[in-house]
């Protein structure tokens, strides 16, 4: 690990805020409840995929999109007992395994359409 790099608990500090963030404003905004399951990323793919048909721009969700990656990457971690790595302003899960994981990388995929976060976590929580 290099100086730039840092694990849990202080490279998860920023995602998991984040997810945090994105729970309550699906639970008050869109009145989605997110409990940190697999299951419940299911609804996560499918409301990108609704904003994704509404063409908004990038910029406009680009913040709902990093949340439901952290969201997607904290659901990982509590998984698969992995954790959060930060290096340059990047943020990937870590699983037991040694492999690497970008799940705010995969949201961008998701909003254009080639990604997936319940299929990431699926991937990333097998043993």
């Amino acid at each position: 690990m290099t100086a730039q790099q840092e694990t849990r608990p202080s490279a998860a500090t920023k995602p998991a805020r984040w997810a945090a963030d994105i729970v309550t404003a699906m639970r008050e905004g869109a009145r989605l409840r997110l409990d940190y399951s697999v299951r419940s990323l299911w609804s996560v793919d499918r409301t990108i995929e609704d904003i994704r048909r509404e063409a908004a721009p990038y910029a406009a969700v680009e913040t709902v999109l990093r949340g439901f990656g952290a969201y997607a990457g904290e659901v990982i971690v509590r998984q698969s007992g992995g954790e959060w790595w930060a290096s340059g302003g990047d943020h990937w899960v870590r699983t037991p395994d040694g492999r690497f994981w970008a799940p705010v990388d995969e949201a961008r995929r998701c909003y254009t359409g080639d990604g997936s976060l319940r299929l990431l976590c699926r991937d990333a929580s097998r043993r």
